[in-house]
């Protein structure tokens, strides 16, 4: 957890619940964890009777090895470093992204993910529409925007870097590819922490979330993994001509604002995003009867904090 400042329009009581809130947080997690956040400047402990490896971010001063940049100090066997926490997104290859379209080009997609640079899907690395294995043709290039058009979010995963440093993506299951019926957020890539699990059904809401470890959230209505051509086969109706997909219900769309507002507020506390904290957070929401759009007034985050200090102390003493 990193404590941020928060541009809230707190009353002093506020302030004083939230600042006890984040203190009580700041000592369970120091506790928790031998390592420490530093700034620069700062102290690093260290055992100089043993041999160490000074890395990332660090320096020798006197004799006292120093934080040269603001972030938490990781151990990997004898080497020491600091692990930027502002840092941009560094892919890495597996990883679950979440990217928005901003150039169909030749054979290939560009996509923005919150990276010093764009990102490519090839038209070959992705399934077509129909599901069926096979050479792209021609006549799947003028296609192309039928599939992904300017402005479409995609799920996708990092496949490899070429020579000149381009990332490439791939799509080649039925769980990723276009999002629709619902919305994107983007939060710093440190937040979400790489894990087996990045693509969630909250099935209470009937809710898809998928934590993209570029930073970017894709919070949607939930969409059944189904083969495409069954799927395709069901959009038509008797008469031949394809049906207009249904619209969202009102209830839904609450859900995903919900839903939303609680990743916003969980951000701007600098609390790691996963799917245990988001529901709690969504739920305690729902028991004190909040409106969606009061959750993102400075309260509910008082609330939040408190309620997150008091989750992490039930934990540690199980």
């Amino acid at each position: 957890m990193v404590v941020r400042k928060l541009q809230l329009p707190l009353n002093q009581t506020q302030k004083i619940r939230l600042e006890r809130a984040l203190e009580r947080l700041q000592s369970l997690s120091s506790t928790a964890n031998s390592d420490t956040s530093v700034i620069v400047a700062d102290s690093i402990p260290v055992n100089y009777e043993d041999a160490f490896l000074k890395g990332h971010g660090t320096s020798e001063i006197n004799g006292e090895v120093v934080a040269t940049l603001c972030g938490v100090v990781e151990r990997v066997d004898k080497l020491v470093y600091v692990r930027a926490l502002r840092a941009r997104y560094k892919p890495e290859v597996g990883d679950i992204i979440v990217g928005r379209v901003i150039e169909v080009a030749q054979k290939r997609w560009r996509l923005e993910i919150n990276f010093s640079q764009d990102a490519v899907l090839m038209l070959s690395s992705m399934n077509m529409p129909d599901g069926i294995q096979r050479r792209r043709t021609a006549v799947d290039e003028l296609n192309m925007r039928n599939i992904f058009e300017e402005n479409d979010v995609v799920c996708a995963e990092v496949r490899n870097f070429q020579h000149d440093g381009s990332l490439q993506l791939q799509a080649r299951s039925q769980k990723y590819g276009k999002l629709e019926k619902g919305q994107i957020l983007k939060v710093d890539p440190y937040l979400v922490k790489r894990s087996k699990h990045h693509f969630h059904h909250v099935e209470q809401l009937g809710i898809d979330l998928i934590l993209g470890c570029n930073g970017f959230i894709w919070v949607g209505e939930h969409v059944e993994v189904r083969d495409p051509v069954m799927a395709d086969e069901q959009k038509i109706s008797s008469s031949g001509v394809k049906k207009e997909q249904k619209h969202t219900p009102l209830e839904t769309r609450q859900s995903i604002c919900r839903i939303a507002n609680a990743i916003r507020v969980l951000s701007n506390l600098g609390f790691s995003l996963t799917l245990e904290v988001i529901t709690e957070t969504v739920n305690l929401s729902t028991s004190m009867n909040m409106d969606v759009h009061d959750m993102i007034g400075p309260e509910f985050h008082v609330v939040a904090a408190e309620n997150e200090a008091e989750r992490r102390r039930a934990k540690r003493k199980r």
